[in-house]
């Protein structure tokens, strides 16, 4: 099947009751057995039947069975949030003394993951800059266990080459994490070019609507992914609801469609930008002057959908710019239908330090913008109007 078909059918068994068109909730936290035997077969997983919705559900099984497909993976584990797949990921696969590297620009809550929170485990950390192979290499000890980046990056859309990456980690035998939310399955599958475990905060373009929180992670391995789900998901309790389940199964339905129309509405935008005299630079990887532009058409379908740009002038002058857009939503987050807006060093970047922005590939006046769904000349003609006030 090709993606839009998968997006709708994968993972279904067909055998929804009263032959409902959709699968129903499974809302209820505990499931009952018939015997002592019936639960000795679920607890040695001879059975596929369910104990109790922290360990699984049929909503949440069928929303694991198609990610997995669609990420050309075969198995996933769905959790509360993006950050909880992303911290219980690299909870599994590190212990003290161990090392994590990592790409100099990440979100803001990896990064405060990475930099504060495994330090305190006695997991060591490096920041490198990834669109440098040669500069990994240099980096990688011993104690190195997990390589973890996002391509492309949060914010500055930095791109990192996936196959070069692998191919250093697998000499080194280092597992490699991709975060995948900005580019989604449908532009890429980085399991496809040895990537051990791809993680997604559905949050955004999985759901699509800005009304639910949840996370995923992705492999090939099927041992990996139940030791994630029991070991990890389980016992650290980062467990997606049913109905939060479903309602990302409505989101996928519509996943390819929406990607497509996100993607062209963001290249008018970023042509714009690129050709705006108030506009210093923009970071937006289907431009061909950008710099990681050629390593994301060779190993993306396309370029998706956020787009960072940098004003001629400092943090007052970009604060003038979100401050006066009208259609476009002053907000955290990104994916959804309506053109979000932030400054990521005041917002979702705030976590790092102001003096070292510039070597993690930020500034206090860059602002990212998440382009919708509306028509593309409505959201150029209000970023123009806000452009026009400095």
């Amino acid at each position: 099947m090709k993606f839009d078909t998968k997006s709708i059918h994968a993972g279904a068994n067909g055998n929804n009751p009263n032959n409902a068109l959709n699968p129903p909730i499974f809302q209820t936290s505990t499931f009952v057995f018939d015997s002592i035997d019936q639960v000795k077969k679920v607890m040695a997983f001879e059975s596929d039947d369910y104990v109790y919705t922290r360990g699984n559900n049929p909503t949440l099984r069928l929303l694991e069975n198609r990610m997995a497909e669609l990420e050309c993976g075969n198995a996933a584990v769905a959790f509360a949030s993006g950050m909880a797949a992303i911290s219980s990921t690299l909870f599994s696969f590190l212990k003290p003394k161990d090392t994590v590297i990592v790409h100099k620009t990440l979100y803001g809550s990896s990064f405060n993951v990475v930099t504060k929170v495994l330090p305190q485990y006695d997991v060591n950390y490096k920041v490198v800059d990834m669109t440098k192979t040669d500069e990994l290499e240099k980096v990688i000890d011993a104690n190195t266990k997990v390589i973890y980046f996002e391509t492309p990056s949060n914010p500055n859309l930095s791109i990192v080459d996936i196959k070069k990456v692998v191919e250093v980690a697998k000499k080194n035998d280092i597992k490699v994490v991709v975060d995948n939310t900005f580019a989604t399955p449908y532009f890429q599958n980085p399991l496809e070019m040895g990537v051990d475990v791809v993680v997604h905060s559905a949050t955004k373009y999985i759901c699509g609507h800005g009304d639910v929180v949840a996370g995923i992670a992705v492999s090939k391995d099927v041992d990996y992914i139940n030791t994630l789900k029991f070991d990890y998901m389980c016992e650290f309790g980062g467990v997606m609801s049913p109905f939060n389940a479903w309602l990302l199964l409505r989101g996928l339905k519509t996943l390819g469609v929406r990607m497509r129309q996100h993607e062209a509405n963001a290249m008018k935008v970023a042509k714009f930008l690129s050709k705006h005299p108030k506009v210093k630079s923009v970071m937006y990887p289907g431009l061909e002057e950008f710099e990681g532009h050629e390593v994301a058409k060779s190993q993306m379908r396309g370029y998706g959908a956020m787009i960072s740009f940098e004003i001629d002038g400092d943090l007052e002058t970009a604060i003038r710019v979100v401050d006066n857009v009208k259609l476009i939503k002053l907000a955290v987050s990104l994916g959804d239908c309506e053109t979000l807006i932030e400054l990521p060093a005041a917002m979702t970047h705030s976590g790092y330090p102001k003096e070292e922005l510039v070597k993690f590939g930020l500034t206090e006046s860059m602002i990212r913008i998440s382009v919708g769904l509306e028509d593309s000349e409505d959201i150029i003609k209000d970023l123009e109007n806000a452009l026009s006030n400095i």
